[in-house]
């Protein structure tokens, strides 16, 4: 037999897709759709994998090990993220309530957790570690991936904020056990 659901949740769950449904609306403007895409089609990949070829190029042999700490990272990323979503099975909002909008691709089937969040604040931490420079990019950019994934009703606002917890926890864990590596 399965347990209700407690009261509470279900209060978290109805603000979750209210502001989701709030901030979807904001697709209605193309300019501000097609930013919001581009921001997550950088956070499929692109900008990572880029980031990954170019170290190596600038920074030699500490280039080398950034960028397979960020294979590493990555790789327990998609294992973790993929784990918790298989468990949860929490269908997208777009998939839910009719009245959100689906302003982007899905890479899979569920929303909890936001992999693209989880990815995005994990490398940020990393990056900004090994070049302080890169924050300043990166932490904003890392924001705005999560902001997307909600805008475009892709995840709700509880999957971004568990996306970058594990993000912070994986950056993080790896910083404490690899940053000799780094210096």
């Amino acid at each position: 037999m399965e347990k209700p659901v407690s009261g509470w949740v279900n209060r978290m769950g109805h603000v979750d897709a209210v502001y989701c449904l709030r901030l979807n609306r904001w697709i209605r403007d193309a300019l501000v759709h097609r930013f919001f895409s581009a921001i997550s089609r950088l956070g499929d990949g692109v900008l990572w994998y880029a980031l990954m070829l170019l170290f190596p190029v600038f920074l030699g042999a500490r280039g080398f090990v950034v960028t397979a700490l960020m294979i590493l990272m990555a790789a327990w990323g998609v294992y973790i993220y993929r784990v918790i979503k298989k468990r949860s099975m929490r269908p997208r909002p777009f998939v839910s309530y009719r009245c959100i909008q689906q302003g982007a691709r899905t890479l899979d089937y569920y929303s909890f957790p936001s992999g693209h969040t989880m990815h995005a604040v994990g490398f940020a931490i990393l990056l900004t570690y090994t070049v302080p420079m890169l924050g300043f990019v990166l932490i904003p950019f890392a924001a705005l991936t999560g902001l997307a994934r909600v805008v475009l009703g892709l995840h709700y606002p509880s999957d971004v904020f568990m996306g970058a917890t594990l993000g912070a926890v994986n950056g993080i864990v790896m910083l404490s056990l690899c940053s000799g590596l780094l210096q």
